[in-house]
């Protein structure tokens, strides 16, 4: 709950990043649908439906998934106040994550349902073809910004080693949206390259929710996606608890 009142405290700032993910949201559509009718109406196994789907549905994710690599918790190892926070009866992870969660769960309402309220009125994108594929591509998002957040977690706690962190931001940020499918779909990338993204955290944060959400995959192929959600969520957790404790240890600030 407190990242959702944080979040809603700055109603001009959501109204400004819809205004950009609608303006973004129609020059990537026209581009990725041009891309598609060059194609012959095809491209990679995407209609001009469904890519308009992925289009839509990635600009509507937008505000809840981050991609930038920044988060509270980075400026507060920076600073030293992650002590505090040590010392408090509550798990360190478990509080920075959720905070982050609930951010990202805030901002689909006044962001993300609009977005896509906008591709509906715009296209002609492809929805999930049943209840069943509505609520197993909700359950997909939600995993998939719970990975994002985590995983932004695991990239801050680098701060309990390093003296300044903004290149490891940079570095996330760089690989992120280029392997999670924030600019095309990543079944468009090379064989290699769709191998390595795979490989990643990455697509789970917006490709295979997007392909939940679209109704691209369904029945046991969307299991399949949610289960190599829940396995990168489960990773990213335990990763960022070994870090925090392996930090703890050694984390220093001034005066001792």
């Amino acid at each position: 709950m407190a990242g959702v009142r944080g979040q809603s405290a700055y109603p001009l700032a959501t109204l400004a990043g819809l205004t950009a993910n609608a303006t973004f949201g129609l020059l990537k559509g026209g581009i990725m649908g041009a891309a598609v009718d060059s194609s012959g109406g095809e491209l990679a196994g995407y209609s001009a439906a469904t890519m308009a789907a992925f289009v839509w549905l990635g600009q509507g994710m937008l505000g809840s998934v981050n991609f930038w690599g920044g988060s509270d918790l980075q400026n507060r190892i920076r600073t030293g106040d992650v002590a505090v926070d040590f010392l408090r009866p509550v798990s360190v992870q478990a509080a920075h994550v959720l905070t982050d969660i609930g951010k990202g769960l805030f901002a689909l309402l006044p962001r993300g349902l609009p977005s896509v309220v906008i591709g509906l009125l715009v296209s002609h994108m492809a929805l999930p073809p049943d209840a069943t594929a509505y609520a197993l591509g909700l359950v997909s998002l939600l995993i998939g910004i719970a990975v994002s957040h985590a995983t932004v977690y695991l990239v801050a706690t680098t701060g309990l080693w390093l003296v300044e962190t903004r290149g490891v931001s940079v570095l996330y940020m760089s690989l992120s949206g280029f392997l999670a499918g924030l600019y095309t779909p990543v079944y468009l990338y090379p064989d290699w390259l769709l191998t390595l993204a795979l490989c990643t955290p990455f697509p789970s944060m917006m490709q295979l929710p997007i392909d939940v959400l679209s109704g691209r995959v369904t029945g046991a192929d969307a299991g399949q996606h949610l289960a190599v959600q829940l396995g990168w969520l489960a990773a990213v957790l335990v990763a960022g608890h070994l870090a925090t404790r392996a930090g703890r240890r050694r984390l220093e600030v001034q005066g001792g």
